[in-house]
């Protein structure tokens, strides 16, 4: 039996320790929202925080997450009580098919807990490793720079965080 921290809650699963984290999340724990792009790690759809940074949840076994804790996109908000992000990108309509925009939120908010005030450059650095296929990463990257304001922070120019 493996002991999972995913969301705030401990959770007894028994699998083989090479099984992928995002197989567990959907499979066991019923956790829906990370989604199974490529397999591969190249498109971030499967996308969760472990200990607060991104990591794409098709690469990493069961037995590599002793002790660690996992968020999923269901950990940042509910339907009733959304996060600030997943008002942001309801606002700016970032979602077209809608296959990657957990990835994507999860992604932004490991960015925003980090650092509230990011250039413009580090936004886009920090997404860069997520993918979307319908070609909405301008509206992505809005729905951030919104979610970053809402925050009390916002994406700044690199010589306006020198001042």
């Amino acid at each position: 039996m493996i002991e999972l921290m995913v969301n705030g809650t401990t959770h007894g699963v028994a699998a083989d320790p090479d099984t992928p984290l995002l197989y567990v999340l959907r499979g066991e724990l019923q956790l829906n929202g990370a989604k199974f792009g490529c397999g591969l790690g190249q498109c971030g759809a499967c996308t969760v925080l472990m200990d607060d940074k991104p990591v794409f949840s098709c690469l990493v076994p069961l037995a590599a997450l002793g002790g660690r804790k996992i968020r999923t996109v269901e950990g940042l908000g509910t339907g009733e009580k959304p996060g600030a992000l997943q008002k942001a990108f309801e606002a700016e309509q970032a979602a077209q098919c809608g296959y990657c925009i957990a990835g994507m939120i999860v992604r932004a908010q490991a960015l925003l807990e980090r650092n509230v005030r990011p250039t413009e450059a580090e936004l886009r650095a920090h997404m860069a490793p997520n993918l979307c296929r319908c070609g909405t990463h301008m509206r992505i990257l809005r729905a951030v720079r919104r979610a970053a304001a809402a925050m009390g922070g916002g994406v700044v120019e690199a010589a306006e965080r020198k001042s």
